[in-house]
């Protein structure tokens, strides 16, 4: 059921980071239209980059509410509206992940198809996976359950190694176009290669960009 559902790419972004926020910045969380249009634009720990204005996140959240996908709040004396996720892991909620499935949904949300190398790499300010198997088992989940599946493997590129996957609560998500096979195997598990080796490099400098632009955001907050 909550598996097909079809966010769109805006959608996808706003859920992406309030799950994102939840964890990584409990304190600032839920999000005010504000905060959330800008952890939506971020240049670190996105792709692709967008440029949405307040309007534009605004009219994402009118959908999601209508989905029963997020709740608005006040409090403390302030006018201001903020937002929280009802995605997944809630009291009324349908959907239950793991740590570790809710940390590979959230960076596939934010950063598109990955493979498993790259999504223990930037799901570490998530949750912590010990070595890349560790991450195919979280993702054999994700094509198995009974609610889904929420995963799947797309045709490996050319030039590439390793396979990538994608979610599938995208508007324009088809696993019977996209998919190679929804069982992971241990045939088929990915081996650590030198292109991984460079992407997990990357994805560290983005992990301590983001987190420099948290404080900075913070300290700003604080004068403010």
């Amino acid at each position: 059921m909550t598996a097909r559902l079809a966010l769109t790419t805006a959608e996808q972004r706003v859920i992406g980071c309030l799950l994102e926020k939840e964890i990584t910045t409990p304190d600032q969380y839920p999000l005010s239209l504000n905060s959330l249009t800008n952890a939506c634009n971020q240049k670190s720990n996105r792709d692709p980059v967008m440029s949405l204005t307040e309007s534009d996140v605004q009219d994402a959240l009118d959908e999601l509410k209508e989905k029963r996908l997020i709740t608005t709040e006040t409090g403390f004396g302030s006018r201001v509206i903020k937002y929280r996720h009802r995605f997944c892991n809630t009291e009324f909620g349908e959907l239950k992940l793991t740590e570790k499935e809710l940390g590979i949904i959230c960076v596939l949300f934010l950063r598109g198809a990955q493979t498993p190398g790259e999504l223990r790499t930037r799901t570490s300010r998530l949750c912590e996976f010990s070595d890349v198997s560790e991450v195919d088992s979280a993702l054999r989940e994700l094509t198995q359950r009974n609610d889904g599946p929420f995963v799947s493997m797309l045709e490996r590129e050319p030039g590439k190694r390793e396979s990538r996957y994608t979610h599938l609560l995208g508007h324009d998500s088809d696993p019977t176009l996209t998919h190679i096979e929804n069982v992971i195997t241990p045939n088929n598990e990915t081996q650590p290669t030198g292109n991984q080796d460079n992407d997990e490099r990357i994805a560290y400098l983005e992990l301590r960009v983001d987190e420099l632009e948290n404080t900075l955001a913070k300290i700003l907050e604080r004068l403010h």
